[in-house]
């Protein structure tokens, strides 16, 4: 079955469908149909945050299927799927990768990321799981506690990595050029273009949220420019 869903992602497009609560596409309803809109428009699998959501999307969808649970705390920088617990609530649905902080940065409950990641492959040997990371040294680092994948997600959103303002596709071929493992490009994709230059700098394959499931930042993107004109 891992092998089967790694074969199915293998140089394609994931979507990553997520709204937060006020967002005005915020609903499991309306993933679900981005979700179904991706896959007719050629995506290869999709990624999405908590349990609704995901449900929401199984019913609809039949790509394989990236989980992850976001829960955002003011005592926390992690928020990425931060502990086992959060981890355990969407792997009990039947998701086919995990992804996770694979930072060293400190976590609820003094968990740290080698016990999570222990305990879901004890428990969920059947999952495949994906370390998010910002920095090469990070890298280093997950890639020595057994992910699957590695994931350029948190790249320009660390304190780490803050300078980070467009698509890291030095990150990812450097990351690509150390390890085996397969390196998930994401954060920062803007157009067909940058998704094309991330597997060609190594990517496994690549991951576009905001410049397909945020109609509101596309709308933003397209009225700035006809301000200017406007505005002459």
């Amino acid at each position: 079955m891992k092998k089967q869903v790694m074969e199915e992602i293998k140089g394609g497009l994931i979507v990553s469908c997520q709204a937060r609560v006020g967002w005005a596409m915020y609903g499991s309803s309306i993933m679900a149909a981005f979700a179904s809109a991706a896959k007719e428009g050629g995506a290869v699998g999709i990624r999405a945050t908590g349990k609704d959501n995901l449900l929401a999307i199984k019913e609809k969808v039949d790509l394989p299927l990236i989980g992850i649970n976001k829960q955002f705390r003011d005592d926390c920088d992690v928020y990425i799927t931060p502990t086992y617990e959060s981890a355990k609530e969407i792997l009990e649905i039947g998701i086919d990768i995990i992804a996770l902080d694979a930072t060293k940065r400190a976590r609820p409950n003094g968990e740290n990321i080698e016990s999570i990641v222990q305990k879901i492959k004890e428990n969920y040997p059947e999952v495949l799981i994906m370390g998010e990371i910002s920095t090469l040294e990070e890298a280093k680092y997950a890639d020595t506690l057994g992910f699957d994948f590695l994931s350029t997600t948190l790249s320009g959103y660390t304190d780490e990595s803050s300078e980070i303002t467009s698509v890291n596709l030095k990150l990812i071929k450097e990351i690509s050029e150390f390890t085996d493992t397969p390196v998930i490009a994401e954060g920062k994709i803007e157009t067909p273009n940058e998704a094309r230059l991330a597997l060609e700098n190594g990517a496994y394959a690549v991951v576009v949220g905001t410049s397909i499931t945020r109609p509101e930042i596309l709308t933003k993107r397209f009225a700035n420019e006809v301000a200017k004109y406007s505005n002459k």
